[in-house]
């Protein structure tokens, strides 16, 4: 390797909520010698960063311009509204909108939602981020709908959540430029959608394990041909020799015990 040449790597972006742990476990285990990057991005930023290059993938927040990016849709998320644990709310499993038309609604500059019109009432300020959102529903001031994974990020023991049953939906997708489509990032692909190591779609195997396979291989075959021409060239045992007797008498009579002679009459 020469000096200008750098060890292969993979950077994934992820945004507030989403949780690679699991694909990055499996990750290290199949490819220990390609380290991969995590890059924490605000939700609005993740497509620049794409863009820019800085990610090779990233698990974003749909929807996404199809027209640059690909993507695979992986799961849509329960859509909560934050509440104090005091407050009348929490008598009821879940809620509506309409259960909200009177209720101070907060509307972060980093809502995931693309609200056609926020529900409930307009809070007195929009806060900078869903983080700053859930410190003023702690204060009494208003609610928060947000995504459920959102919810349990910035998780406070004095809030808890219930699902909002009509709200809107946050989609969350795999996604990475279509121009930029590398071997590593199929690598992640076959990884998040479940692929085994020996998946067609999966990595491919290295030279030099496909040729141990081939040679295990007629290794394993060998003795069982072995063994059949060893039975097959084999001399079969010569039949134990008769043991040397009297012949039988005459008239296939048995031989028997010898009596005394008859007398003469």
């Amino acid at each position: 390797m020469t000096g200008s040449e750098t060890s292969p790597t993979f950077r994934l972006a992820y945004v507030p909520g989403t949780t690679p742990a699991k694909w990055v476990r499996i990750w290290n285990e199949r490819l220990p010698g390609i380290p991969l990057h995590l890059i924490a991005v605000p939700a609005a930023e993740a497509p620049e960063v794409l863009r820019a290059g800085q990610a090779d993938a990233g698990l974003v927040r749909l929807p996404v311009d199809r027209g640059f990016f690909s993507a695979i849709p992986l799961y849509t998320e329960t859509t909560v509204v934050v509440v104090p644990k005091d407050h009348v709310i929490t008598a009821a499993d879940e809620v509506t909108l309409a259960d909200l038309a009177d209720e101070v609604l907060f509307h972060p500059l980093d809502d995931v939602f693309d609200w056609d019109a926020p529900p409930g009432e307009p809070a007195f300020e929009r806060p900078a981020t869903t983080e700053d959102a859930v410190e003023l529903v702690a204060a009494g001031v208003g609610l928060l709908v947000v995504p459920q994974s959102l919810a349990r990020l910035h998780h406070r023991r004095d809030l808890t959540y219930r699902p909002v049953v009509d709200a809107p939906q946050s989609g969350v997708a795999l996604s990475w430029p279509e121009e930029a489509t590398s071997d590593l990032v199929e690598d992640f692909i076959g990884i998040v959608r479940g692929r085994t190591v020996n998946s067609s779609r999966g990595r491919k195997q290295q030279p030099e394990e496909k040729q141990s396979s081939r040679e295990e291989k007629p290794r394993r075959e060998e003795q069982p041909r072995r063994e059949e021409q060893q039975k097959s060239s084999g001399r079969r045992k010569p039949a134990p020799a008769k043991q040397p007797g009297r012949a039988p008498r005459a008239g296939g009579s048995k031989p028997g015990r010898r009596g005394r002679p008859g007398r003469r009459s």
